[in-house]
Order: C-alpha cells, then structure tokens, then sequence
C-alpha cells in the first residue's frame, strides 16, 4: 500500500464501513475491498441481498480515512467544472451520439446498441490495454455476478449485457494494479466515481487505467428481485441451467433456462419496471449520478420515444453514447474509423427523450438528499454537479413529493 497518499479526514460521522453500511449509504462497489485488501475486507451478500462490506479485522485510522476519501457512497464530487461543457443534467459532455456495434453478435448479445462491449474489445484488439476489468456472470451460479479480467472476444461476449444484481467490481482493484499491467474497467457509475476518487490517493490509477467506460443506471436491486422474477417465471433456482435479464435482442427478454430443458421468458417493461426496481438498495434512490458522470464513454439506451414515454418494442440495438473527455472522445473517434462502432450525432435536447427517468431523476436528487440529512444527521458530500440548478427544473410538488417519500423511507427503510 506504499503507493497510497494520505487522504484528508472527512466528516466525523462518516467513520468506519459500519456507519456507511447501517446508514444505506453503501453502494457495493467494493472499492474499500479492493484496496485494503481481502485480508481485511470482503464483500458478501447481506441478509437484505446487497452486496456489502464485511471487516475480518479492526481497521486502523489510516484505512478509515482512506475509505471516507474513496468511497462512492459517502462521496461524490467532479474536482472542477468547465462552464460551457457541464450540462446541468448531463453531466460533462464532449459530444453526443447514436451508436451500435458494428459486429452484429456484440450488438445483439450487448444491452442496446453494443457499444461498451464493441469499445472494451477494440481496445483489446488495439492493445491499448492488457485487459478489461468487468462484470460477468458467475461460472459456480448464473444467478450470481463475478469480476472477470477480459482478455479475449470470447471474454468480452460473457460479459455482454446488463446484470441488474448486486456486484462489486472494484473488490479486486489492488490484484488489477499489482499486475503492473494498463486496463480499462467497465463499471456503473458509481463505480466509475470510486476510481476517480481513487485516482486522488493512488498514483497507479492514472498511470495504469487510460479508460473508464460506464452506462447510465437506474439503480442496483437486491437479489431478492431476481428470486422474486424466478418465481414468477416458474422456473426454481436450484434447476437454473442459464439465466440472462435482457440481451439477445434490444431490450431482449429476462430468459431462464432450467436443467430439463424448460425456458421461460418475461419482457424488459415486466421483468424491470415492475419487479426489479421495486427492490432498489436506498442509496441509489438518492444517488446524483445516473448517468456515468465520471466515466470516458458513457453509454445507455437510445429508446424510441412512443407517447412521450420509450417505446420497448424490440428492434435492432442502438446505443445512446456520451463522450466526456477528451480521452472518451478519441476512443470514440478510433472506433468508428476502424470500423468497430457506427455512430451519428445527436443534439444533447434529445437524451431527455431517450432518458426522462434520469432526467427526472437529476433534477429531484437534491431534495431527496436534503431529506435524507434531517432524517438520519449526515449524508453523503455532493460537490460541483449541478444539483441546484438541475432542481429549478422540477416541478415544485414532484420535487417535494420526492423530498417527503425520502423521508419517510430514511424513517424505517433498511439499508
């Protein structure tokens, strides 16, 4: 650990994992794991089915500092803002564009277009990078997810399309950073927040991950929803075979397969937004960044608009890709000239179009975090994203129906 600069202290509220766990401000992505190392923290599932924390031993000042500089759940800032390229929604923005993979088994294999498992295998391919850190599913469960070192196509295609369970993709960063080797990580947006703070106390971080690449969120469900989908799909979990949420399609089906053979299958609008997201951990629904904030490339559906709502008809896939720095958006230029994606521009007023949940969602966040403060003493430090401005765009009662279910939720809600 001799490459970690001392941190500076954080709030006294915020001083150990216990606190951050018992107060849902968690999100499970295992970067306090991956950089004090297995021998002192582990992720594991909790009885609430999240992906949590756990101490085998006391940790010392230095880690607990450590973990209030790092951790996502507790903090969350852009170190400056450029006037002119930080949309108050959106985030820092280079350019936006309409994508796919131009491989058509990564554009259907991929969630929407393709375009972060296309980019994660051209940077193979270009050796920019050694390997792509990543979420997979598990080998031993197909209802489990598991860090996977991508080196190869056939690597990047198991890792094709969203897992909406719990995972922890940063929980192995110190064996990533201790292999001297450069990697991009493929993470939520939260995830993509913890390297970026990481970055600020390890110099390996920028010397050694040249790409973060993300896609917009909609919050982490515990695996309780994906148990609760098995049972209403009929198939038992000790007679799983395989098991994707969507993919194979745009948005493509939730499809189990049992050992004996059986399939069942239940829609993207059905498995998602009547199920899973019912199972949202807290600190996602006061989360200010939905949208890879901190990332290269973020990407995400580009949906057809049908009524002023998205429209998930299933058609060929096509990504919604935001470039953020300039890093992001040579990557993005690389790509196309070599053939891997095929990408048009898009005006940025059309993301509210693709995304009215995040666009939604951006502009209520300060009042639900606003809510969480009075009701629990702290809450997590937001810095420099926006958060007053995106909220004069709100209605006024969503904005305080949102402030006030928060509260009540931060009253008995579990973390």
């Amino acid at each position: 650990m001799d490459q970690i600069s001392q941190p500076a202290k954080s709030a006294a509220h915020a001083n150990d994992l216990e606190s951050i766990v018992r107060n849902g401000f968690c999100s499970g992505c295992g970067a306090c794991a991956g950089l004090l190392g297995a021998s002192r923290v582990q992720m594991r599932i909790s009885s609430e089915g999240y992906v949590r924390p756990y101490t085998l031993q006391a940790l010392d000042t230095r880690a607990v500092e450590l973990i209030q500089a790092v951790c996502p759940g507790i903090r969350i800032e852009h170190e400056s803002r450029t006037a002119g390229s930080h949309h108050p929604i959106w985030g820092p923005i280079q350019r936006v564009r309409t994508g796919q993979a131009s491989d058509p088994q990564i554009r259907r294999e991929g969630s929407s277009g393709g375009v972060v498992s296309a980019l994660a295998l051209y940077l193979l391919e270009s050796r920019q990078v050694d390997f792509v850190a990543q979420i997979a599913v598990a080998k031993a469960d197909p209802l489990t997810n598991e860090v996977q070192m991508s080196r190869t196509r056939a690597d990047v295609l198991r890792a094709a399309g969203s897992r909406y369970a719990p995972a922890a993709p940063l929980a192995r960063l110190e064996d990533y950073l201790a292999t001297g080797q450069r990697f991009a990580v493929v993470g939520k947006p939260c995830d993509i927040a913890a390297v970026r703070n990481s970055a600020r106390v390890d110099s390996r971080i920028d010397r050694q991950i040249p790409f973060l690449l993300s896609f917009m969120c909609a919050g982490v469900p515990s695996i309780k929803g994906t148990h609760e989908l098995l049972q209403e799909l009929g198939i038992e979990a000790t007679r799983l075979q395989s098991f994707r949420y969507r993919g194979d399609g745009w948005p493509g089906m939730a499809r189990a397969l049992s050992m004996d053979g059986q399939v069942a299958e239940m829609d993207y609008a059905k498995s998602w937004g009547t199920i899973l997201n019912r199972h949202l951990q807290f600190r996602c629904k006061i989360c200010p960044d939905g949208t890879g904030e901190f990332a290269d490339v973020a990407c995400a559906d580009a949906w057809y608009g049908k009524d002023g709502y998205p429209d998930f008809a299933e058609r060929e896939g096509r990504s919604l890709v935001l470039t953020r720095t300039a890093a992001g958006e040579s990557l993005v230029q690389e790509a196309v000239r070599a053939g891997a994606i095929g990408a048009n521009d898009l005006p940025v007023e059309e993301i509210a179009r693709m995304q009215p949940y995040q666009l939604n969602r951006k502009r209520v966040v300060l009042g639900r975090w606003l809510a969480t403060r009075l009701r629990r003493g702290w809450a997590p430090r937001y810095r420099r994203l926006g958060l007053v401005k995106a909220s004069l765009g709100a209605r006024p009662m969503n904005w305080l129906r949102n402030a006030i279910g928060t509260y009540r939720r931060a009253e008995g809600e579990l973390p």
